[in-house]
């Protein structure tokens, strides 16, 4: 993700002529009060729980772009098998059932006690201000947005280009009931025409209520960011969603740290966590978990089944495409946790099967 923002500097000014939309907007006047009352914004920016941050200076970025452009293996030799859904059907109502469909990267359709809840739905062609940066990955079937059918609820755990996308939120946002966002990302929606009314904006550890599903927003470890003037002037989250019977967490994205714990101690235990586990380095291990820890934040939040998610879309760090499913795989394995590795589009109802299979081998 690093190399993506350095890119994205680079390409900011031809960015904005081509589509100044793509930044989204900051928040202000009183949106602005609002937010500086949260208790993690000091400053004038956010902050993490213990100051964890990544500082790139200029020649550590010159030197993470110089092991992107020699790293090998960092994208498939071939279009990635794909499962979607022919028809969707009705979102499974009864207790103890749920859905789960992984469309690459960080994006999750959950369906639960008779709602879709689509997660960082980061759904088109590139992770980034241009085209031609962050390609997404060749799939045997592509991703059509039209065929997402119509959700109740649509979360976003920050507002990098990886995870928060212009072109798929304005082709959606006639089919989403209600976004739920961490602090100032709704002046981004606001900008891309979606009303106010539709959007509720968290800080950590607020809670909402989705026609009987509880939803959480909780901390994670990380930063935010669209342009070069804005680091860090949105909050980053993770989410804790929970039904009558099934608890989920989707981390969003975050570096290792104590508050899995916490998490885990206030919402826990969970029946199946969506765990990022890709595009990470030592330079910024901080804000990106390693896949090792990874299978421990799953555990410290008492995870059961876990789903490893941030990697099979992008390229955004110098580490073969599968080295974090592989390592996450061997770790889970190690430490005795269940891990599910769905196709990308397969919807699989996690209570009655597992898929392991590993169809990422060339």
């Amino acid at each position: 993700m690093i190399f993506i923002i350095i890119l994205g500097f680079i390409a900011g000014g031809v960015a904005y002529l081509h589509s100044a939309e793509q930044f989204g907007a900051q928040p202000e006047g009183e949106h602005l009060r609002h937010i500086a009352e949260s208790p993690q914004y000091h400053d004038g920016r956010f902050r993490n729980i213990n100051g964890a941050d990544v500082e790139m200076s200029f020649s550590k970025g010159m030197e993470a772009m110089y092991e992107m452009i020699t790293a090998k293996n960092t994208k498939p030799s071939h279009p990635l098998p794909t499962d979607f859904p022919v028809a969707w059907g009705e979102p499974p109502a009864d207790d103890g059932s749920y859905a789960v469909t992984w469309f690459g990267h960080s994006a999750v359709m959950l369906e639960l006690d008779g709602k879709r809840l689509l997660l960082d739905p980061m759904l088109s062609g590139a992770a980034s201000p241009l085209p031609i940066f962050g390609k997404r990955f060749p799939l045997e079937t592509g991703i059509n947005l039209k065929d997402i059918p119509p959700v109740d609820a649509v979360l976003i755990s920050h507002d990098h280009y990886d995870h928060l996308d212009h072109k798929s939120i304005t082709i959606l946002a006639d089919r989403v009931g209600h976004f739920y966002v961490p602090l100032g990302v709704g002046a981004h929606l606001s900008r891309w025409g979606i009303e106010g009314k539709r959007i509720t904006e968290m800080d950590w550890w607020d809670e909402a209520e989705i026609d009987g599903i509880r939803i959480a927003a909780t901390p994670a470890q990380h930063f935010s960011g669209r342009s070069l003037n804005d680091r860090n002037k949105t909050l980053w989250a993770s989410w804790v969603m929970q039904g009558r019977a099934i608890r989920i967490f989707f981390s969003g994205d975050s570096g290792y740290g104590p508050h899995f714990t916490e998490i885990g101690k206030r919402y826990g235990p969970f029946d199946f966590t969506m765990m990022e586990c890709g595009q990470y380095n030592e330079k910024w291990r901080a804000i990106h978990s390693l896949p090792e820890e990874s299978v421990e934040a799953h555990r410290d939040v008492q995870g059961k089944l876990m789903m490893p998610i941030h990697w099979g879309g992008f390229t955004l760090a110098p580490h073969e495409w599968t080295d974090p499913v592989v390592r996450v795989r061997k770790e889970a394995q190690r430490q005795g946790v269940i891990l599910v590795t769905p196709r990308i589009g397969q919807r699989m109802f996690p209570a009655d099967e597992q898929p392991q299979e590993a169809w990422w081998r060339e």
